[in-house]
């Protein structure tokens, strides 16, 4: 009996055309940007995923050409002891989108069943009552008209070594390094085990989990981009023609001359 042949990842993404297929994309995401707005949508976007997934830079890729005035990140940090004492959604919501905003959550209400769960934040009473009336929230949440989308990024225990490691000796990298990075490095089947009675027990109809493998970044962000816009029908607004108008030289002086003797950056590049 022949071995079944291995499956062969897919090359990494080249640089080029990395960029030329992310271009499109931003341009449609500019296009949904308009039809957010024109039909007073809310949309909420839910990034999570182990340490290391590549959360920030698929956001980052999402974001970086539309306005920040709709396409709104919210990075909670850890609760203060007054958030504490607060029934545990209470800080996320106040957080929820208004009419022609698209928020995304970088890590969110789900930190319960994650790093809460493994490291012991939380009890198993608290793990257990947010695993059962989660999904009750997210249908309180999708009747009400937000559109929820939920994405968790998967990476590999090899890329994430890999992207560790670089965190330790890359100086660019070193600020991501966090408090609970090599924990979760330590624990990975505790978080896996987090991960798969998350996703059995919230991974609704209503509100599907989808997941991202994300060890090669640029086609994460890719695949992300692109499955975001087809779970969005939009279309493209028309938009009024515009003129730039010319410069007028009424009260015309030397604008530049008036600058003289103020203190400028030093062009050192």
């Amino acid at each position: 009996m022949s071995k079944q042949p291995k499956s062969v990842a897919p090359e990494k993404l080249k640089t080029k055309k990395y960029e030329k297929e992310l271009r499109k994309l931003q341009a449609e995401l500019c296009h949904l940007q308009e039809w957010v707005k024109h039909k007073g949508l809310r949309v909420m976007i839910v990034f999570e995923g182990r340490d290391g997934a590549g959360k920030g830079g698929t956001i980052r890729a999402l974001t970086e050409r539309v306005s920040p005035r709709v396409f709104r990140v919210v990075a909670l940090p850890a609760p203060s002891d007054r958030e504490k004492t607060q029934m545990y959604i209470q800080r996320y919501v106040a957080h929820f989108p208004s009419a022609g905003e698209v928020v995304v959550f970088d890590r969110s209400w789900y930190n319960r069943a994650g790093v809460e769960q493994v490291m012991g934040f939380c009890t198993e009473e608290q793990h257990r009552l947010f695993l059962k009336r989660c999904p009750e929230v997210e249908r309180f949440i999708v009747d009400s008209g937000i559109l929820l989308i939920k994405l968790w990024l998967e990476v590999s225990d090899a890329e994430q070594k890999r992207r560790f490691e670089k965190r330790i000796t890359d100086p660019v990298r070193q600020w991501k390094l966090s408090p609970m990075d090599l924990p979760s490095r330590s624990k990975w089947f505790e978080y896996s085990r987090a991960r798969d009675l998350m996703l059995k027990a919230t991974d609704s109809k209503h509100a599907p989990w989808y997941i991202l493998p994300s060890d090669d970044k640029k086609r994460a962000r890719l695949n992300c981009i692109r499955h975001i816009l087809e779970l969005i029908p939009y279309k493209k607004v028309p938009r009024d023609k515009v003129k730039l108008p010319d410069r007028s030289m009424k009260d015309a002086y030397d604008d530049q001359a008036s600058l003289k003797g103020r203190k400028f950056v030093a062009e050192k590049f």
